[in-house]
């Protein structure tokens, strides 16, 4: 077994710490225990067990660091593996930026660790894969998709006495849907810490439906649309905005968070109706409530009413500007609101329902600008229904023009250990028209 106990994971890491004569010491050690299966065509392909431990050693002379790494823990292996680290470290050249490891810290008990996950055999992954292959033959549809369940730990233990544990687990399912005339798409993705929530029937239906819908899609004007936004068509958007809350880049002028006399702190860049945060003691989307330097986790307010309240201050940037440092976020929650999807249909005259957006790249780092295209179930909306299925579109947008352009929040879904809600916004830039299914 790859996953230790909190007791056994500490004697081992310090066993490894004894054999050190650096000037600083950090351990980091981790494992899980993983299960897969993917399916294709209809038709099962791989399935299969993963078992992963390894162990992490960072030595540092004054401001001079190696690392290496070892996945067997025997006194040896260990002895090892620290004099690799050290010598390591005396070769390289001095880090001006070094920090030296953290005290000790108090912690939050987590809540990222759920039986029923860990628990989790392959007659359950089979069934999960009978749930989307069988639907989809009746309705002369192909499923492709995959499953991953996984359990594990992480631990960090330094030589300033700092030490923390966490277990989680997770389960991610995906599934693309195609119509066997090859004119329609569907996709679908969940993920759960807790397995009792994932419903694999309606996911598949999901993906189903949507690339029955789809047949046959139609060619209209790109141009600037209102748009339904599903939580995974805004969600890669939305992490991509949360990487430009870090303050050393707003200091130094290189972020959408700078401004001639400093950064956009306090200052109002959203709709008031934006509210995001993080939190690891979210009950939907929880995180271990420490990074990977030990800094505890807390939940912070990023935006509050449309303004910024917070930047993500490093280590070493916070003791560069004489403040306390702010860990970055380990999850996105942005506020909705009540209206479901197919209320946010019927409300809107003329636009475009978009599932999800993939191959996004950036254009302008300054603004936050980012190119990319829809995928597996574009839609036209009017007068409150869906009339029919278009083509692709590329678009072009910024996710803080996006932001205020809003219209309407809709319910909060999790997607990708996050939690984003439907959104309506007016405005959204397509730029052209693209033939991919």
């Amino acid at each position: 077994m790859a996953i230790y106990t909190k007791e056994k994971a500490r004697q081992i890491m310090e066993k490894a710490l004894s054999f050190s004569t650096a000037d600083a010491c950090v351990i980091n050690m981790g494992g899980s225990e993983s299960g897969n299966i993917r399916y294709a065509r209809n038709t099962v392909s791989t399935s299969g067990h993963r078992s992963n431990q390894t162990l992490a050693v960072e030595a540092s002379f004054g401001k001079k660091s190696g690392t290496a790494t070892v996945d067997e823990f025997d006194d040896e292996s260990l002895k090892s593996v620290v004099k690799r680290a050290e010598e390591l470290a005396k070769l390289s050249p001095e880090n001006p930026e070094f920090m030296s490891p953290m005290s000790p810290q108090v912690y939050d008990e987590s809540i990222t660790f759920v039986e029923a996950t860990a628990n989790i055999k392959p007659e359950f992954r089979a069934g999960v894969a009978a749930k989307s292959i069988n639907p989809a033959s009746e309705q002369e549809v192909t499923a492709a998709g995959f499953l991953d369940d996984s359990s594990g730990f992480s631990a960090i233990l330094n030589s300033n006495g700092l030490f923390a544990y966490n277990k989680s687990t997770n389960v991610d399912f995906t599934v693309t849907m195609r119509t066997n005339d090859g004119t329609g798409s569907g996709w679908v993705s969940r993920d759960f810490n807790d397995v009792r929530k994932f419903n694999p029937e309606e996911a598949a239906k999901v993906a189903i439906d949507k690339a029955v819908m789809s047949r046959e899609a139609r060619a209209i004007e790109p141009g600037k649309y209102t748009v339904i936004l599903e939580p995974a068509a805004s969600a890669d958007l939305l992490r991509n905005m949360s990487g430009a809350f870090n303050a050393r880049t707003a200091d130094e002028g290189r972020s959408f968070m700078s401004k001639d006399d400093g950064t956009k702190m306090g200052q109002k860049i959203v709709d008031e109706r934006v509210n995001v945060w993080s939190d690891p003691l979210h009950s939907e989307v929880p995180t271990s409530t420490w990074n990977g330097e030990g800094m505890p986790l807390k939940k912070m307010k990023w935006i509050e009413n449309g303004v910024v309240k917070n930047l993500a201050y490093s280590r070493y940037w916070a003791k560069e500007k004489g403040v306390d440092p702010v860990p970055f976020p380990s999850n996105f929650i942005m506020e909705g609101g009540d209206a479901s999807r197919e209320e946010l249909i019927k409300s809107t005259k003329r636009g475009i329902l978009v599932t999800r957006l993939w191959y996004i790249r950036s254009v302008d780092p300054q603004t936050l600008l980012y190119t990319g295209l829809t995928r597996d179930g574009t839609f036209y909306i009017e007068n409150g229904e869906i009339r029919y299925p278009v083509k692709n579109f590329r678009f072009n947008e910024s996710p803080f023009i996006m932001l205020n352009n809003l219209e309407a929040l809709g319910e909060q879904v999790r997607i990708n250990g996050n939690l984003i809600p439907y959104m309506k916004v007016r405005d959204f830039t397509f730029t052209s028209l693209s033939d991919a299914i």
